[in-house]
């Protein structure tokens, strides 16, 4: 699965290490966007300092592993 768009004047591309941070399920929100799961794929939306979706938000199969969220869309 991958977040989609249309129109690519919307977006940049960026080198930020937000975007290489893992962040388990339940954390803080470090910062507001779109963030996949590591293990499925499914995207959500969250606003920093709300927290990401908990462990049982999910369910993976053992083969997914467990339920970790990477950045995948952010603004500036």
């Amino acid at each position: 699965m991958s977040a989609l768009y249309k129109y690519s004047q919307y977006l940049a591309q960026s080198n930020h290490q937000a975007f290489d941070q893992i962040n388990e399920p339940g954390a803080a929100t470090p910062w507001s966007g779109i963030y996949r799961c590591e293990g499925c794929g499914k995207n959500i939306t969250s606003i920093t300092g709300h927290t990401l979706p908990p462990q049982n938000h999910h369910q993976h199969t053992a083969i997914q592993g467990r339920i970790r969220w990477r950045l995948a869309v952010s603004h500036e």
